[in-house]
């Protein structure tokens, strides 16, 4: 297997350095996509691979940095030649919202259903993520939801194995032992951070104020030294560090917080970066 970054910033504001987040594990030719933020089909051609090799797409919960190119993804992939079904797997209301993506899309796609493409929602295997516990099992693989805490979201972060490996992505959580589970004993642990000193980067152009923000990212979200004590208790072999908040800080900085608990391999996510998982 192999991880690859798609997009490394957090937050649904586009930024000129990073992409918004989405990670693609990929397996011979076979693309598992974990979020699907702005851009994620372009990202996906940008790092060589081919659209139409999709087998799943994965979202952890329904904030718009993780799904606003959800139903671009499928629509695009279809049109570049896509035939064999997709899984689509997420928290509620994850069927009706595939439904309305294929209505709003109705005229395309029955153009393009005309002129001899595959039905495109014949080719989508939906599922509903409600509680823990595997989402897809196949002869070779294994993808297993486990709970993340993103209040007020429902949020799941998955686990990949295949090949006697394995990689988490923690989606968007505050620090959680059910995430430091689901990652127990894993090759690679893709974590979502932010750096509680520099959340005032976030203020730029804003009305929002610092301490409700603060509030805000110590229920929802992962410091990075924290992101390491989960590492850390999770026994992993790698830490990527995902889901920049804020997204210019420097990479040494970064390190420096995670590495206080954690003394284990620590990478700092880019967009388009491919880390072997073995």
């Amino acid at each position: 297997m192999e991880l690859v970054i798609l997009g490394s910033s957090g937050g649904p504001q586009p930024n000129r350095e990073r992409s918004a987040p989405a990670t693609a594990i990929v397996r011979g030719d076979d693309i598992h996509v974990i979020d699907c933020g702005n851009g994620v089909a372009r990202q996906l051609v940008a790092a060589g691979l081919r659209l139409r090799n999709l087998r799943s797409v994965l979202v952890t919960h329904h904030h718009v940095d993780h799904n606003a190119d959800l139903g671009a993804l499928l629509h695009l992939a279809w049109t570049a030649g896509l035939v064999s079904p997709v899984d689509v797997c997420g928290p509620p209301p994850l069927a009706r919202m595939i439904e309305l993506i294929l209505e709003a899309g109705r005229p395309d796609i029955e153009h393009r259903e005309l002129l001899g493409r595959p039905k495109l929602a014949g080719l989508l295997r939906l599922r509903e993520v409600a509680e823990p516990g595997v989402v897809i099992t196949t002869p070779a693989m294994t993808i297993t939801a486990g709970t993340a805490l993103h209040p007020p979201m429902p949020a799941f972060a998955y686990r990949v194995d295949a090949d006697d490996s394995s990689v988490v992505v923690s989606g968007d959580t505050a620090a959680s032992e059910q995430v430091a589970e689901l990652a127990r004993g894993a090759d690679v642990l893709v974590h979502e951070v932010y750096s509680p000193n520099h959340l005032d980067r976030l203020l730029a152009g804003t009305n929002a104020g610092v301490a409700e923000l603060q509030r805000h990212f110590a229920r929802a979200h992962t410091d990075a030294e924290s992101a390491g004590k989960i590492a850390k208790q999770a026994g992993v072999r790698t830490l990527v560090l995902w889901h920049l908040i804020p997204y210019d800080l420097d990479e040494d900085e970064w390190i420096r917080q995670a590495s206080r608990h954690f003394d284990g391999e620590i990478l700092v996510a880019r967009d388009l970066m491919r880390i072997p998982v073995q």
